[in-house]
């Protein structure tokens, strides 16, 4: 199924038809457990940061994807890739990493369509992580992704459930001029 959604991300649009992002599949528990310990490591500074009543909100999340997930997905993008031979990035160089961006968000909605549940860890020091994954100097970390399948379907997100953060109203989402 992972290597399906891949193939579908890869069908993603890009700045240029430059495709710069760069997914690794992390399978080995070494990596793995490297991933772990930066995730612990920031989640216990994050948790220092935070006033007593949100920190206790904070520490009710469940965070736990990367010991329950069997697939681990790490996306990066090359910002300056030789496909597509720079078009659309001279003004808007910000281009690569969005089409990074767009290729796992359509890596994510399919695996929805799939019943794949997929999630973002962005507790995380990047440089640590392409340590971990030893990946090319030129590559910039965008996220660690667990997937798999969900123990439960919910209609509202676990950080909404949690009493983290609530939506905005529909109509907030748009500007109208």
């Amino acid at each position: 199924m992972l290597k399906r959604l891949l193939g579908l991300a890869a069908l993603a649009p890009s700045v240029g038809l430059s495709e710069p992002w760069r997914f690794v599949w992390v399978d080995d528990p070494a990596r793995r457990a490297r991933i772990r310990a930066n995730f612990e490591a920031c989640n216990r500074a994050a948790l220092a940061e935070y006033a007593p009543e949100r920190a206790a909100r904070y520490a009710r999340l469940k965070l736990a994807g990367l010991a329950e997930a069997p697939h681990h997905l790490a996306l990066f993008v090359e910002l300056e890739p030789e496909q597509g031979h720079g078009l659309g990035r001279r003004t808007m160089p910000e281009t690569a990493p969005y089409s990074a961006v767009m290729a796992l968000h359509t890596l994510w909605l399919a695996a929805r369509s799939f019943g794949v549940g997929v999630g973002w860890v962005s507790i995380l020091d990047p440089s640590e992580v392409a340590a971990a994954l030893d990946v090319p100097l030129a590559w910039r970390f965008i996220g660690y992704f667990c997937i798999g399948y969900p123990s439960g379907e919910h209609e509202s997100p676990e950080l909404e459930r949690e009493g983290w953060e609530r939506r905005r109203p529909k109509a907030a989402e748009a500007l109208r001029r």
